[in-house]
């Protein structure tokens, strides 16, 4: 008989878990503390956007009309604990306020409200990104709070998910790391079923220990943040040396060992992810003595926060020297497409920069006004790309969403005061704006 699957916490990383799981045919009981957030999913809503989310999960939600039934949610921690085989811990693990630590209290909240109800055999996986060695703290918990004791056990599992694929990423992972306390034992046996599907597909299952599971997940983050910010100093440099490097990243992209992913230039990486992951990681280091290996992550995170100040200086230069009097269009608040989340998004954080300093700033973004309005009030926003630009004095494009791609920069330049554009992602066609009657400037590209 199939194991029964928990899911706890229902926020981007739980509500996409719980309804890949219904997918994957299990039957699946999804908990959060939050009554709204229980409410909008048991609807077949999702209080976030990630494309085909929604789709999946009204496919699965009890109650709802064709749906399989799979799926329910609740707010019981009794419920959750009499339900189900197999309990994954989704929660978040934030920053802590005014350090670089990673902030376990979600995590700490969730085990202890399940653990002592665990009065049968029972597995509780972790997929919160946490600091090394917190699965040992962990497991040694669950011990002692669980009724059932040695017959309840813990593994970790890292999610690798990126916004925007989210889907795609938990029902055909390009990896599934497993941490057990035993290779071949009963836990990493459990987990072999629950994802008998991706791996019969040809998704490779990587079985280690706690630590090195915890690891994998901020050594992935570190590393892309690190690629992310080597290819932004490379720009510094073209704009210092004359160089272009767009061509540059092209040129080394073709090296194998190298590759051509994320060596876009630009404004910078965001998100719930990567800066709280690598400030995290370089805390957790320093706990363990060995601050000293990962000193560059410092100047990974910034060169990251330079670019958004650049961004900001490249601007204020391009409309004379001062923002005072000077309309501003945004073109993207997001900290990347195909999402609404504006967590430490650069392009919403070098739009608040720009207004404080006393530009007329307007901001369009395809998913995530709404999100942007909560974190930055006195910005003015638009219903379109077009809105937004009209009477501008600059445009910056600052999140690469294909609408903006798209755009017809000749229809455009008839509606802004100046025909003048930051391309603060690399991403538009330089040669088509230009065509269009538009100067076209990029970070770490010459100008023309």
């Amino acid at each position: 008989m199939a194991p029964k699957i928990t899911v706890i916490g229902t926020g981007y990383l739980g509500a996409t878990h719980a309804a890949a799981m219904a997918e994957l045919g299990f039957e699946v009981l999804g908990l959060d503390v939050v009554p709204e957030k229980i409410e909008m999913l048991a609807a077949g809503r999702v209080p976030m956007y990630e494309p085909g989310l929604e789709e999946l999960l009204a496919r699965h939600v009890a109650g709802l009309p064709g749906s399989t039934g799979r799926l329910r949610f609740t707010m019981d921690f009794a419920e959750v604990a009499e339900f189900g085989d197999v309990h994954f811990v989704c929660v978040n693990t934030p920053q802590k306020h005014n350090e670089y630590a990673c902030d376990m209290s979600y995590v700490d909240a969730a085990f202890d409200s399940l653990a002592p109800l665990l009065t049968r055999p029972a597995l509780v996986v972790g997929k919160s990104t946490v600091p090394v060695g917190s699965a040992d703290r962990l497991a040694r918990r669950l011990a002692e709070l669980a009724p059932a004791g040695g017959d309840v056990e813990l593994a970790w599992n890292p999610e690798f998910l990126r916004e925007g694929f989210a889907v795609q990423d938990t029902l055909h992972p390009d990896r599934i790391v497993v941490g057990v306390r035993e290779a071949g034992g009963s836990a990493e046996k459990l987990l072999r079923e629950v994802y008998a599907t991706p791996v019969a597909e040809g998704s490779p299952l990587v079985v280690t220990d706690f630590p090195t599971a915890e690891l994998v997940k901020t050594a992935a983050n570190s590393f892309l943040a690190t690629k992310i910010s080597f290819i932004n100093a490379m720009a510094e440099v073209c704009e210092a040396a004359g160089g272009d490097v767009v061509k540059l990243a092209e040129a080394i992209g073709h090296d194998e060992r190298i590759g051509a992913k994320f060596l876009r230039a630009g404004i910078g990486f965001g998100g719930g992810c990567l800066p709280k992951d690598i400030r995290a990681f370089m805390a957790r280091a320093g706990e363990l003595g060995a601050d000293q290996a990962l000193t560059f992550l410092r100047e990974v995170d910034s060169i990251n926060m330079r670019r958004r100040g650049h961004m900001v200086e490249l601007a204020r230069e391009a409309v004379g020297g001062s923002f005072l009097g000077k309309r501003v269009a945004v073109l993207g608040a997001t900290f990347k497409p195909d999402s609404d989340d504006v967590r430490d998004s650069p392009a919403l954080n070098v739009a608040g920069q720009v207004h404080l300093q006393g530009g007329q700033v307007t901001v369009y973004d395809p998913k995530g006004m709404d999100n942007a309005r909560q974190v930055f009030p006195t910005l003015a926003y638009a219903a379109s790309a077009a809105a937004a630009v009209a009477g501008a004095d600059v445009v910056l494009h600052l999140t690469e969403w294909r609408e903006f791609r798209e755009l017809d920069p000749a229809e455009l330049a008839g509606t802004v005061s100046v025909p003048l554009i930051l391309d603060g992602r690399n991403a538009l066609d330089a040669e088509r704006w230009r065509a269009a009657g538009w100067t076209y400037r990029a970070m770490g590209r010459p100008r023309a």
